[in-house]
């Protein structure tokens, strides 16, 4: 099995890139999440982690950045109904992270915004992928109690929308505050929100 690739990048653009490697060209492809990553590093010789796709005629490459972009696409592809190119689509659209969060706290509108996923499909995910995410998720340092977190963020986010703003603005908010305060009560979420929105 191949874990990654190293070598002169050739040619990037935001679905692929070539990457050359002891003379020979590899085409990998990749999510736009990666291909911000690999813009911004701006050098040379690039390093991603690899998916390998084999599928009667077709054999791929997908490529990360790091591997828990990885881990993420292979988790998604689990899923029935999911294929390698909607998981790229979905971590094209969302960072790693803000799949993670969607999943576990079970956001079907926000999985359902992506284009290629309609609501079965949605619901499939979070009912499939939730309890991997959670424990991948523990053992790594995305630091939130999940089952906490989720029916704190969303009493903060009914309360928020209650009150007038819009779920987007609101939920935008509050992926900003749970990266930074994880552990901050709901009332202390609300108000740090408030000054936010």
């Amino acid at each position: 099995m191949y874990d990654y690739i190293t070598g002169r990048l050739v040619e990037l653009n935001p679905t692929e890139v070539t990457i050359e490697c002891y003379g020979l060209g590899y085409k990998v492809l990749i999510s736009l999440q990666t291909y911000s990553k690999i813009q911004k590093e701006n050098s040379e010789n690039s390093k991603l982690y690899i998916y390998h796709h084999l599928h009667e005629d077709d054999e791929l490459f997908y490529g990360f950045y790091d591997k828990d972009e990885r881990v993420i696409f292979t988790y998604l592809i689990s899923v029935s109904g999911v294929g390698p190119n909607t998981a790229r689509m979905m971590l094209s659209s969302m960072t790693s992270d803000e799949i993670k969060i969607a999943i576990i706290s079970q956001d079907v509108n926000k999985i359902k915004s992506i284009k290629g996923i309609g609501l079965k499909t949605a619901q499939r995910l979070i009912l499939e992928l939730k309890d991997k995410v959670i424990k991948g998720s523990e053992s790594k340092d995305f630091s939130f109690d999940a089952p906490k977190f989720s029916k704190t963020r969303n009493e903060a986010s009914s309360a928020l929308i209650l009150l007038g703003f819009s779920k987007q603005a609101v939920e935008k908010t509050l992926n900003s505050i749970y990266k930074d305060y994880p552990d901050k009560s709901l009332e202390e979420i609300i108000k740090m929100a408030l000054k936010l929105l």
